[in-house]
């Protein structure tokens, strides 16, 4: 919680000047209380702007991509304008990532990504076998955190993902990757879409190859890695890659189609990095390939 936050004297107010019927349809108290404080809440430190104020209000400001498994919105979580002080952590921009309602979801290939995991609910497994009900609600949630808990650890270990919030049921917030400020809000374009010159081809071509040998070092692999599984970073001074949609990463050594999933990844980036004008030396999906196995296999 921010030092310059008076809770008292916040929720005094709160009493007087805001009911729960003054909150629009597309608004909701924030849920970062109803979290528990460990499991589903980002590694820690938090970053400052995380906002855990439990007056906060999330405000839904429409969708931002649509998918087979689920959907992704922008969401303003923040303080009412009246109680910030300009403090960090009292206004975000974040993305809501909601898997699909069980009976519209449907997970692609989901049991191959799901061999070499190891789990611990054995009714759940029965019933996700089985195609129940129940065993959709629980594939979706098993999706839910298995994503979050793996960009937890992929933030922690410095690599290029969106920092994992909080994860509440089936609904994943997370960091938004993008701009806000006086020309208004954009979403990091996706690296498919953008065009990029020899010398930044090659730039990131060294960026994605430390981000999958990151990901071995782990023992893990993206398993749907592509230019459309890739954000153009545009805050920084020069663009950065980002890593988005994580749920199927697979054990790159325990997955019987690790390797497979591994050549798969490289070589869908590098094909489309050399058509960028990177270098063959450094988009050569075999090199990469193998650097990760041989440090997959040394941990």
């Amino acid at each position: 919680m921010n030092p310059t936050f008076d809770r008292d004297a916040f929720f005094a107010r709160a009493l007087i000047t805001t009911d729960i019927s003054e909150l629009d349809e597309d608004q909701r108290w924030s849920t970062w209380p109803d979290t528990a404080h460990t499991l589903d809440r980002g590694p820690q430190p938090f970053p400052d702007w995380v906002v855990q104020h439990d007056g906060a209000i999330d405000t839904e400001l429409g969708i931002l991509k649509t998918g087979k498994e689920a959907d992704a919105f922008l969401l303003e979580r923040a303080l009412p304008t009246e109680h910030r002080t300009g403090a960090p952590g009292e206004e975000v921009l974040l993305v809501a990532k909601r898997y699909r309602a069980p009976e519209r979801a449907s997970f692609h290939r989901s049991h191959d990504y799901a061999e070499g995991r190891r789990g611990t609910d054995t009714r759940e497994a029965r019933a996700i076998a089985k195609g129940t009900a129940f065993g959709r609600q629980a594939a979706a949630g098993q999706w839910a955190r298995t994503e979050f808990d793996v960009l937890g650890r992929l933030w922690s270990a410095g690599l290029p993902v969106p920092y994992p919030v909080q994860l509440q049921a089936t609904e994943l917030l997370m960091e938004f990757i993008g701009t806000d400020d006086e020309h208004g809000t954009a979403a990091a374009p996706r690296l498919q879409g953008t065009t990029l010159g020899p010398a930044a081809a090659e730039r990131f071509a060294r960026r994605l190859r430390e981000f999958v040998l990151g990901m071995a070092e782990l023992g893990l692999v993206h398993g749907d890695l592509s230019p459309y599984n890739v954000l153009v970073d545009t805050r920084p001074a020069e663009p950065d890659p980002v890593v988005i949609d994580v749920p199927q990463v697979v054990d790159l050594i325990a997955n019987p189609h690790g390797i497979r999933f591994l050549q798969r990844d490289c070589e869908n980036l590098c094909t489309w990095l050399r058509a960028q004008g990177a270098s063959k030396t450094a988009a050569d999906s075999a090199e990469w390939a193998a650097a990760a196995q041989a440090l997959a296999t040394c941990r």
